[in-house]
């Protein structure tokens, strides 16, 4: 089954299609407003980022974009909390959305975090560079972004069978 299928809403696919598709944090995507979006690009303002390190733009690939087409909330946040409660959706009722949805499809170990980690190490396996990936991803050091890549055993065997006299 698709990952998505656990998602009951076009907001919750939009939230979590955002962090796989960016990269982001939860709490960036949370941040987000309606005008970040625009011209094929999300843009993740410095001061709602960790450590306020730079602004960043991102652009949307089309399996992102065809997520984002089914949602689209009226002006303002990009995805607002409960009506006199919250302004946005918290980061605990994000966690609860994602916990929710991997019940229903009979997903375990994951977490919000989860999707920062799986777009990293997909874009480094596909040999983007890292300074790429940590444009990306805003991490302010590649030392940081590094704990996040898993090697795999194949890797390493194709690294080395490119060495020779």
């Amino acid at each position: 089954r698709l990952f998505t299928e656990g998602f009951l809403s076009p907001r919750d696919r939009a939230l979590f299609g955002i962090c796989l598709f960016t990269g982001c944090r939860v709490s960036e995507a949370l941040a987000l407003k309606k005008t970040d979006i625009k011209s094929g690009t999300i843009t993740f303002r410095k001061c709602t980022t960790k450590g306020k390190y730079k602004t960043r733009i991102v652009d949307i690939p089309p399996a992102l974009s065809a997520i984002l087409a089914d949602y689209q909330p009226k002006i303002g946040v990009m995805f607002p909390g409960m009506r006199g409660v919250t302004e946005r959706l918290t980061r605990f009722m994000a966690d609860k959305i994602l916990r929710d949805a991997c019940k229903r499809i009979g997903v375990e170990g994951v977490s919000t975090h989860s999707f920062r980690r799986t777009a990293l190490t997909q874009m480094s396996n596909a040999g983007i560079p890292l300074r790429t990936i940590q444009e990306i991803s805003g991490h302010s050091d590649l030392g940081t972004l590094q704990r996040y890549l898993e090697v795999t055993p194949e890797q390493k065997r194709k690294a080395v069978s490119v060495i020779g006299f």
